[in-house]
């Protein structure tokens, strides 16, 4: 699972330092690497990395404000801060783990696996929906809503599958758990319900949509359909 790991490498491209990029692309993690805010944003607008790595000693500043607006916006992922040295150390929140340089390679390895196994527990992901199935909220982008029990099942078992169209019949079996499928209103007003959690413009959905006559489907924009239990 490590090896699949999505991280978001904020670094800076001209550097007198060792960088970490080609480092960790041979261990087999998928990395986006970004070197400043128009890319960091861009990213987070299409996906939710497991884990972002700032490299503040290769962009020669404390890092403080890019982790500030990350740790206050995207609270829910872990974050590793590179340090030039311990005397660059401000004050952090509990998702972060500093490494003052000189460090080895190995080392950030261990720290990446050891920050993604704690944060990531019991999580399902698909492009920017991230859905917690023990606590019952999701989180897209900056916002996080509390969701009932059965509107996880729901979510869940679309996430399941993103990009593919559940028939009603499917959907309904799945989280209902019974074969008696005759009164579709249930799960109707349920994705209603879903809707409204998750849409920016619930008449306008662009994550939940239908296709007349056969069920729902969860969409993706602008992302490769993909999904992982962690």
């Amino acid at each position: 699972m490590l090896k699949k790991a999505n991280l978001l490498l904020i670094e800076g491209k001209k550097s007198g330092v060792a960088v970490f990029y080609s480092s960790l692309n041979i261990k087999g993690f998928n990395i986006t690497l970004a070197s400043n805010g128009i890319e960091i944003d861009e990213f987070l607008d299409r996906a939710f990395p497991d884990l972002i790595i700032i490299n503040s000693a290769s962009m020669r500043t404390s890092g403080r404000r890019i982790f500030n607006n990350l740790a206050s916006t995207y609270n829910e992922i872990p974050i590793i801060l590179i340090l030039e040295s311990e005397e660059n150390k401000f004050k952090l929140t509990s998702n972060v783990n500093v490494l003052a340089q000189p460090f080895t390679i190995q080392k950030l390895i261990n720290t990446i696996k050891r920050s993604i196994h704690i944060e990531s527990r019991n999580l399902l992901q698909a492009g920017p929906i991230r859905l917690d199935l023990i606590n019952n909220w999701v989180q897209i982008k900056d916002r996080k809503i509390q969701l009932t029990p059965q509107l996880v099942l729901l979510l869940s078992a679309m996430m399941a599958a993103p990009g593919e169209t559940i028939s009603r019949e499917d959907l309904f079996r799945k989280v209902w758990e019974t074969d008696y499928v005759m009164d579709m209103r249930t799960l109707d007003v349920h994705i209603s319900w879903l809707r409204k959690a998750i849409e920016l413009n619930p008449r306008k959905p662009v994550y939940i949509l239908t296709k007349r006559g056969v069920g729902y489907r969860l969409e993706i924009p602008g992302a490769d359909q993909k999904n992982k239990q962690q």
